[in-house]
């Protein structure tokens, strides 16, 4: 039987060990974060691609799994209508996927609180190292821990997460907190808010214990504004204490005077339906938002999936869907080829060029919310992508074949 070592215990590590598992391999997956993870209830967009692979994996695919939409609005400043798009689509939650594919999996076979310090490999085998001082011996292993990926870092230190001169202001809130007449013009919607240069996104999401029932749901939204990276940025990732975090200031640390002028700026610049999902959004955060493109996914035994691989900003929605489709095509090549170094040589060839479409695109869809317009390409894409139609036809939409 052969073995496999997945680093990362999120969705994309999930995704293929699951895929793994019922494929008859021993599959054990490790997760440097000693409690149970939580999405902080992130909204997901489902795809035809991400349901095969649910599947897959076991994992049930009916009507619970989300909350389905049929029509995509755009409200003005003023709250009136700008645009309308009918485009059905089920929409679901990180809480949701992540239960269903921990409960598909053997429970003794995934480990929180284990973080990898080395890896090495021969001809015959993968050795996984870690803090605590468990060394794991495998046929494969897989990198699938995310845009910080520490397999990612030890095999190419080089490949660094590039900030993309713009923020995401995220949270939730309880369907029955809203008003009448958010509840009415707003929460049933795939809805879009397009200020200057920014972009306010909206969706109803199964709600606490994972309900989909009415009255029982939430409104996730994502809010994204331009930062400069040497200004606002540095200052929005700065605590009370004064440090600078880098990467992306954890919620709780965040300052009270940053969440309330993100408040203030959306009383000003946002519909009223919009303004109020703000304000009464109890855990308001925010993330910068990066992509990254990995030059290669195949180290011998070691493969790249998911974020650790490439990261396309979210307004593709497609993040969760690459990540299962990447885990769904290193296994058929596993399966195809005898050697696993040819197989994950074959995974590389075909993932890198989606991997790399799929980062362009996004980088097209969102240059209008940069910062700064660095080049004649940005400045075009930003152009081609400013309309009401194009926003409402393109974002968290699998694109059409590259």
């Amino acid at each position: 039987m052969r073995k496999a070592i997945i680093v990362g215990g999120s969705l994309g590590g999930l995704l293929v060990a699951n895929l793994l598992h019922r494929q008859g391999w021993d599959v054990n997956v490790y997760e440097r974060v000693a409690e149970e993870l939580e999405g902080r209830g992130a909204g997901i967009v489902t795809h035809a691609e991400l349901l095969e692979v649910l599947e897959a994996c076991e994992v049930s695919t009916d009507a619970s799994i989300g909350v389905s939409v049929q029509e995509r609005v755009t409200l003005a400043r003023d709250g009136s209508v700008a645009g309308r798009l009918a485009l059905p689509q089920v929409l679901t939650a990180w809480s949701r996927l992540f239960h269903d594919l921990k409960q598909a999996f053997p429970a003794e076979r995934y480990h929180n609180g284990m973080k990898l310090s080395s890896l090495s490999q021969d001809n015959d085998s993968v050795t996984a190292v870690f803090e605590n001082g468990t060394s794991v011996h495998a046929d494969l292993l897989v990198g699938a821990d995310g845009i910080r990926s520490t397999v990612r870092h030890m095999l190419l230190p080089e490949a660094t997460p590039q900030y993309a001169g713009y923020i995401g202001w995220r949270g939730l809130v309880d369907e029955s907190a809203l008003s009448d007449r958010a509840r009415a013009e707003a929460f049933p919607y795939f809805a879009f808010g397009l200020p200057p240069r920014e972009q306010f996104i909206a969706y109803p999401v199964a709600g606490s214990s994972n309900s989909t029932a009415v009255g029982k749901r939430r409104f996730n939204f994502v809010w994204y504004r331009p930062a400069d990276e040497a200004t606002t940025l540095r200052d929005l990732l700065t605590d009370a204490s004064g440090k600078v975090w880098s990467d992306g200031i954890p919620p709780p640390l965040i300052r009270a005077e940053v969440l309330n002028q993100a408040r203030q700026a959306a009383r000003e610049v946002l519909a009223p339906q919009f303004a109020e999902v703000v304000e009464k959004t109890e855990n308001l955060f925010f993330q910068p938002i990066f992509d990254l493109e990995s030059p290669q996914l195949a180290f011998g035994r070691v493969a790249l999936l998911g974020d650790a691989a490439f990261v396309a900003r979210p307004h593709c929605g497609m993040g969760v869907t690459k990540a299962g489709a990447d885990a769904r095509d290193l296994v058929r090549h596993l399966n195809a080829h005898e050697s696993i170094q040819a197989a994950l040589q074959g995974y590389q060839g075909e993932r890198s060029e989606f991997g790399r479409f799929i980062v362009g695109h996004a980088r097209a869809l969102g240059a209008y919310m940069q910062a700064q317009l660095r080049t004649e390409e940005e400045r075009a894409m930003a152009e081609k992508y400013r309309t009401v139609d194009a926003v409402m036809r393109e974002t968290a939409v699998a694109p059409a074949a590259h």
